[in-house]
């Protein structure tokens, strides 16, 4: 990860935080109506977003590692990293659908956040300027490089 910014892992975070307040903003009223949790066992809204902008930031700094130990450098690779991780939260909420009775509806609401975040992370931490200087510290090796070479490079 020695090559990915701490900045730009903050930004991940940061734009998951906000693309998640959007995604609920947009799907509250059916997320309450499908959800039968008790609201008075939930957390402060205070609570509940410190906690989100925390887990952000930690699934950030993880998919960062993963992007800097593959070498990905491009937007295609990226979208693709973030989809195939997200097939672990999508499994994890389809386990809750069969085993705990979670209406499909509220795991879809949940699982198309999880998406959202992880493509806009994947994208933000996954995608190097054109103009990136070598000495920059989220510089990449050219795209001709082989993986191997590019993973080796990462792992001094």
């Amino acid at each position: 990860m020695r090559n990915t910014s701490y900045l730009r892992i903050i930004a991940a975070g940061l734009a998951a935080f906000v693309a998640s307040a959007v995604w609920y903003t947009v799907f509250g009223g059916p997320t309450a109506r499908l959800s039968d949790a008790n609201p008075a066992s939930a957390a402060t809204p205070a609570l509940a977003m410190l906690f989100v902008v925390a887990q952000s930031l930690v699934v950030a700094a993880m998919l960062a590692y993963l992007v800097s130990r593959l070498g990905i450098v491009e937007r295609r690779a990226a979208l693709r990293l973030g989809a195939l991780v997200w097939i672990f939260p999508a499994s994890i909420l389809l386990g809750s659908v069969v085993h705990e009775n979670v209406p499909r509806a509220l795991a879809a609401v949940h699982a198309g956040d999880w998406l959202a975040k992880l493509l806009l992370m994947s994208v933000i931490l996954g995608t190097r300027r054109k103009d990136a200087s070598p000495e920059a510290p989220d510089h990449r090796p050219p795209q001709g490089e082989s993986r191997a070479q590019t993973v080796d490079a990462v792992g001094r």
